[in-house]
């Protein structure tokens, strides 16, 4: 598999390997999105959370890559989030004293406008209301996000920042069901497993974010530093490849092009059942 192909969503509509996540990059937002796209990547993750995102500057980039190398809309995956008016900052797109389904609305419209395009392959709530349980906003919200999924404005829906109980509860309630969920993942708590297997039984597709601004120290441990030196690679790059083998869509912000390439071309190397087992119980 070359690296090219890693991010890429087929016409067919599978789902991307790899993820490249524009949170906060600010003024560097254009070129750093445009620079992962040039590098291989065909999915893309922003927010229209102002407080963390420019997503106008992510779909100048998007724009600027299709009208250059004539590649169709439809080779890229590019996904945003509705984030409550408590995630964000004076910035925010939609009248916060309007009801959740207008916010959603609002919020969404501002996206595809940010964005340059008629729809998203993926629409993200950035996180429940709440740390426990779940609220009638979010009840509110999740409804008006599957009305977008009917119409045909985005193809699939999601969940970020998620407890396994709230997603249970998300799962119960739902008459479209999560595709995504996407979360900060802690080698300490067997990086999500519990959550990663929830997914597993219901056919949720897990997106891990933080990998390794989350793991600093797990990456110095003797099990991926062994891994790292037998394959020839970076300890980040194991932890991407394990991450793959785990059945994860890793996400990556880096802004080095040389680590872009390099993280794409995980796959390009295997790790033994050993490895795997080993990476994930790691302790430093």
């Amino acid at each position: 598999m070359t690296p090219a192909s890693v991010g890429t969503t087929a016409p067919d509509g599978s789902l991307p390997r790899f993820i490249y996540g524009t949170a906060w990059k600010e003024e560097l937002t254009s070129s750093l999105t445009r620079q992962a796209l040039g590098a291989g990547f065909r999915a893309i993750d922003t927010a229209n959370q102002r407080r963390h995102y420019v997503e106008s500057a992510v779909g100048a980039a998007v724009a600027d890559f299709l009208s250059e190398t004539g590649i169709a809309r439809d080779r890229l995956f590019l996904q945003t989030k509705y984030t409550y008016a408590r995630g964000q900052d004076h910035r925010l797109p939609y009248d916060p004293k309007a009801d959740f389904a207008t916010q959603v609305a609002q919020s969404f419209a501002s996206s595809l406008e940010h964005l340059r395009t008629t729809y998203v392959d993926s629409l993200l709530l950035h996180g429940p209301a709440t740390g426990r349980g779940l609220t009638d906003a979010d009840r509110d919200v999740w409804r008006a996000m599957e009305g977008l999924a009917r119409a045909g404005k985005t193809r699939l829906i999601g969940v970020s920042n998620v407890t396994l109980e709230q997603l249970e509860l998300f799962v119960q309630a739902a008459e479209i069901a999560p595709a995504f969920v996407q979360n900060r993942c802690y080698a300490s708590t067997g990086w999500d497993r519990d959550v990663r297997a929830f997914c597993r039984e219901h056919g949720i597709a897990y997106q891990a974010f933080s990998l390794l601004t989350a793991n600093a120290r797990e990456l110095r441990a003797p099990s991926i530093e062994r891994t790292a030196k037998r394959t020839g690679r970076t300890a980040a790059e194991v932890v991407f490849r394990f991450a793959r083998a785990a059945g994860m869509i890793p996400l990556t912000g880096t802004s080095d092009p040389a680590h872009m390439k390099g993280d794409l071309a995980c796959e390009e190397f295997a790790l033994t059942p050993e490895e795997i087992a080993a990476i994930e119980h790691v302790v430093r």
